[in-house]
């Protein structure tokens, strides 16, 4: 019985051990490929710690990225030519797999959402 509960403990310990390619710390900076989820819609962006430069539809865009924590990160154009482009768009994690991350985002202020995933392509 003694050792029973010695191998419940352990595999309990072991199955909380978090794998280090799932770390939401992995997905800060790389190049990514993103697809929403409703309209079939794809970009790439190529992300630092504070700048993420993304191509959608043959145009490009560079944003500043702040994240809050590990699980949200706020875009805010660089060179808003709009109302809308300066409006902070917020990016929440809502899952992990090794190689990508699940998202619901939103611009402050709206009732527009997306949700998708974000596939890293390169560290």
């Amino acid at each position: 019985m003694k050792n029973i509960i010695i191998l419940l403990i352990i595999f309990s310990v072991i199955s909380c051990i978090q794998n280090p390619d799932t770390k939401p710390n992995n997905f800060k900076t790389g190049s990514f490929k993103t697809v929403l989820e409703y309209k079939n819609t794809t970009s790439f962006a190529v992300r630092n710690d504070s700048i993420q430069i993304e191509t959608y539809d043959h145009k490009k865009d560079t944003f500043h990225i702040k994240w809050l924590d590990n699980f949200e990160y706020i875009l805010l154009k660089k060179n808003p030519k709009s109302l809308l482009d300066s409006t902070p768009f917020h990016v929440k994690i809502t899952g992990i797999k090794k190689n990508s991350y699940s998202f619901n985002a939103y611009y402050k202020g709206s009732k527009f959402k997306q949700k998708g995933e974000a596939f890293k392509t390169k560290n």
